[in-house]
């Protein structure tokens, strides 16, 4: 009686076995059957009413079912391995034959754009675009620029110092030095670049930017030139009319001097962080030339005069691509610059 239960018993656990549909039920089927407190386990409890005998002929039997239903749960484990790695093959396949996508088209970053532009503009004005070199002389960089050691205007510039006794430049004008020195006068110049200085950095402010000087040296230069080049580099910059106001300001490499302000394009004047609130972003100082310069330049200010002005590409391409946060520029985020 106990043998032909044994394998009836054995007899469905296979069939079941095989026709479990996934690993989960076949997991269950097996606890079932050969779990500690499972069907087969039930069976050998019972062997101890048995002869001597008979009991070693049904644990035979027994171990018998066991094992093959072992085997079976086996194979039916390497079955579903197999079809979940044909599926995962089939998901992934690519035909290797076809050709490749090639690179993702890329495209320039913003201040790239900006400079570029400005580049254009001036050439055809007949400006020449000179570079400096990033890591600068103190001389260079303050002193030939009317600001010597105990100067305050030091004091607006956090310098980034090298242990040599240079830096790293607060601002492209000591470009302007290096082109009166070279190129002599009659001149005309801008000096893109990058600058570095040790700001704290906000919505409006990075310790790297970029900065764009622009210097004209020749005889009997007035305001009205400057204010004649400074609109047409903002009409060009921004293809449409903007509000700009001239205010007199300080700056000890230009005599007189002016801060060119515009009204704010993110919030349209009514106060937003990258304007201070104020409405109003400082984007363009600019003046005549001191004498001091022109004199640290090689060129003699009784025969020559000039403008200079200096704007910062960073804000430029902010104002222009209506950006509120300095930081995205910087970040190297594609999903950001891919809108360019």
């Amino acid at each position: 009686m106990l043998e032909g239960k044994l394998e009836e018993l054995s007899q469905g656990a296979v069939a079941r076995v095989r026709a479990a549909a996934n690993a989960e039920d076949l997991e269950a089927i097996r606890v079932e059957i050969l779990g500690r407190k499972g069907t087969l386990a039930a069976v050998s409890k019972d062997m101890g009413k048995l002869a001597p005998a008979e009991r070693a002929r049904i644990g035979k039997l027994l171990n018998a079912a066991k094992q093959g239903l072992e085997a079976a749960i086996e194979e039916r484990k390497k079955a579903f391995a197999a079809a979940a790695l044909q599926k995962r093959l089939d998901r992934e396949w690519m035909d290797m034959t076809l050709p490749a996508p090639g690179p993702r088209p890329g495209s320039l970053h913003p201040i790239t754009q900006i400079q570029m532009e400005i580049e254009d503009l001036f050439t055809s004005l007949g400006f020449t675009v000179l570079s400096g070199p990033e890591v600068e002389t103190e001389f260079n960089n303050f002193d030939a620029l009317n600001i010597p050691s105990d100067h305050p205007a030091r004091d607006m510039q956090d310098t980034f110092w090298l242990e040599d006794g240079n830096l790293l430049r607060t601002h492209t004008s000591p470009v302007q030095v290096r082109g009166m020195k070279r190129l002599g006068p009659p001149l005309r110049m801008i000096a893109p670049g990058r600058v570095f200085r040790n700001e704290e950095v906000d919505a409006s402010h990075e310790h790297t930017f970029y900065q764009l000087e622009g210097m004209m040296i020749d005889r009997e230069v007035s305001i009205a030139h400057l204010v004649y080049y400074m609109k047409t580099l903002l009409g060009g910059i921004f293809h449409r009319s903007v509000t700009v106001r001239l205010r007199p300001g300080y700056f000890p490499f230009v005599e007189p001097g002016f801060e060119l302000d515009i009204k704010c394009l993110i919030c349209g004047g009514d106060g937003c962080p990258v304007c201070k609130q104020s409405g109003w972003l400082e984007l363009l100082p600019c003046g005549l030339v001191h004498p001091n310069v022109l004199r640290n330049g090689g060129i003699d200010p009784d025969q020559w005069n000039g403008f200079a002005f200096g704007l910062g590409l960073t804000r430029l391409a902010m104002m222009r691509y209506v950006i509120d946060d300095i930081r995205l520029l910087q970040g190297g985020d594609l999903r950001f610059l891919r809108q360019f």
